[in-house]
């Protein structure tokens, strides 16, 4: 770059910074741009899944569930009132839209028998039946009461609990209170995963 570019190329830099603190910014027009395209999908707050730091994200979908108009989102960005992220997102919660439209996507409790070698889909109230009778049968098979010296424990300790940090402290403090009341000792948070 010779000298003569560079200086072209700064008063330029420089005047269109200028121009733009002066209010003559394409701001508005851009923001006119966004409210058209999402005047009327439905609006809807959640929390990105990926890691333990929960920043909020807003999703934009079209299509009202009925037969002809399936809802579908078809934008995603950070939410700007959410304390923990103000409106930013990492590359990984900007890209949640292929996230959701994967073809691979999990959506549905699956279950594969003991030496079987295929998955089979299950309903929600079938999984959480088997996973609540099968922690029943396990703490009722393996709580200790008290130590051989005598001493009450309570405890349970075949279990453990990966708690999801992208919950409020309300739930988590109940999912906690939850696990303690079982007798449950491994306890942990995807927070320090």
């Amino acid at each position: 770059m010779s000298r003569r570019q560079f200086l072209k190329t700064t008063g330029a830099t420089l005047a269109g910074s200028s121009l733009a603190l002066m209010g003559f910014s394409p701001a508005p027009a851009l923001a006119e741009v966004r409210t058209y395209k999402l005047t009327r999908s439905t609006e809807t707050r959640n929390t990105c899944p990926y890691c333990s730091v929960s920043c909020g994200i807003l999703m934009y979908s079209l299509g009202d569930g009925a037969k002809n108009a399936k809802a579908s989102v078809f934008h995603i960005e950070g939410d700007p009132d959410h304390p923990v992220n103000r409106g930013t997102l990492c590359p990984k919660g900007a890209s949640l839209l292929d996230f959701i439209h994967s073809p691979n996507r999990l959506q549905y409790p699956e279950y594969r028998a003991p030496g079987s070698k295929e998955w089979k889909r299950m309903s929600w109230d079938d999984a959480l039946t088997r996973i609540a009778t099968l922690m029943k049968q396990d703490r009722d098979a393996n709580f200790v009461e008290k130590t051989p010296e005598g001493l009450t424990v309570n405890r349970w300790l075949t279990t453990g609990m990966l708690a999801a940090s992208a919950s409020s402290n309300e739930v988590g403090y109940l999912t906690h209170k939850t696990m303690r009341s079982l007798g449950l000792l491994a306890f942990d948070n995807q927070a320090r995963v």
